[in-house]
């Protein structure tokens, strides 16, 4: 396994991987009963055609496994994203492990062009402000515990608990649908919370799929 942490408390943990570049190929070499061993100068122009060519199940053959902690609120950006991909998420109705949260390293202003997104230029009371969040954090917290200490249920005391908390799942997906959640979460407009996890993950798989990830994302972050 390999794990990557994310600025704030998250991490990536890349768990298992089924396939490999030359599993692409032989995808792809099936319709003429051909299979090759070892992957050649042949296979990596045949991947790069594939990739321009938009030929999609090739790439969805190699699986991918990961562990991933991630605020609810880019979790829920993330989980968009469906086809080719299946997860099975931490639940706060059956553990009792302490909440944690994300907490910013510094607070951007409002982007004056878009409606959505920030601008790159630090808000000048950012740390006075992160440490209102904090505190806010606190509070949730502290109401949470009380709840549960009075006999609520856990599935209605975490109704407090913000958008900031922490959570974890486990997902499995295909090469195919990775480099689509790259491709659009990597990108310079996506949210830079988001785009901490898929530079992450993107730069795990390429490890893993070096041809087939080349292809399928270059001209991407």
């Amino acid at each position: 396994m390999q794990t990557q942490e994310i600025a704030g408390g998250g991490f990536v943990e890349l768990q298992e991987c089924l396939g490999s570049d030359l599993t692409v190929v032989n995808a792809a070499r099936v319709s003429f009963s051909k299979q090759k061993e070892e992957l050649d100068a042949a296979d990596v122009r045949l991947i790069k055609y594939l990739a321009k060519h938009e030929h999609f199940t090739p790439f969805a053959q190699p699986q991918i496994r990961f562990r991933i902690k991630m605020p609810i609120f880019v979790a829920r950006q993330w989980y968009k994203h469906t086809v080719g991909l299946t997860r099975n998420e931490i639940s706060r109705r059956y553990v009792s492990i302490e909440p944690d949260f994300f907490l910013p390293v510094s607070l951007r202003l409002a982007a004056d062009n878009v409606k959505q997104g920030s601008s790159s230029e630090i808000h000048e009371e950012s740390d006075s402000l992160i440490l209102s969040m904090k505190e806010c954090y606190e509070k949730c917290l502290q109401t949470y515990h009380c709840l549960l200490s009075e006999g609520v249920c856990a599935e209605q005391a975490r109704i407090v608990l913000p958008q900031s908390m922490f959570t974890e799942f486990i997902e499995t997906g295909s090469l195919a649908a990775y480099a689509r959640i790259f491709s659009l979460r990597a990108a310079p407009n996506a949210q830079k919370e988001i785009q901490s996890y898929a530079v992450v993950v993107g730069n795990l798989i390429a490890d893993k799929f070096p041809e087939s990830w080349h292809a399928l994302t270059s001209g991407h972050k």
